[in-house]
């Protein structure tokens, strides 16, 4: 069964990155450094890793020709959520790529880029149950 563990972005610059994601509340690992952060996100890992380091260590500079169009998501359990949620990642230096809205499926969402350009959806799902830890539990 294939299974995400861990989501590496490729960043301009490590320490900046992992000082945005902490003013959005992440703590990093112990085990981070000047070269590479990790953060706990329940049962997956973010990590942050230099963009060229990244495109060398898998030998994908001829695949990369940009972020690959993919969106990291966040549900949470209220509207209010997503409003304070993204309010917190503008404060933090996140540029709003949309104000929160209802969204065409019935629920409320909105959308950030980090300062590195990785497009993060926040939303409020009524289709989706959460469990404790805040995953999403599928109908």
């Amino acid at each position: 069964m294939l299974r995400i563990s861990l989501v590496t972005l490729g960043v301009e610059n490590v320490l900046a990155a992992t000082r945005f994601y902490e003013e959005l509340g992440l703590r990093k690992s112990h085990i981070s450094g000047e070269s590479v952060a990790f953060f706990q996100l329940g049962p997956t890992v973010l990590a942050l890793f230099g963009r060229e380091a990244a495109q060398e260590d898998g030998n994908a500079a001829g695949v990369w020709t940009g972020n690959g169009g993919i969106t990291l998501a966040q549900n949470v359990a209220s509207e209010a959520e997503v409003d304070a949620l993204i309010a917190r990642a503008g404060a933090a230096g996140a540029t709003i790529l949309k104000e929160p809205q209802r969204a065409f499926w019935g629920g409320y969402h909105g959308f950030f880029a980090d300062p590195d350009g990785h497009v993060w959806e926040v939303a409020h799902n009524p289709g989706f149950t959460l469990d404790a830890s805040g995953a999403v539990i599928l109908p």
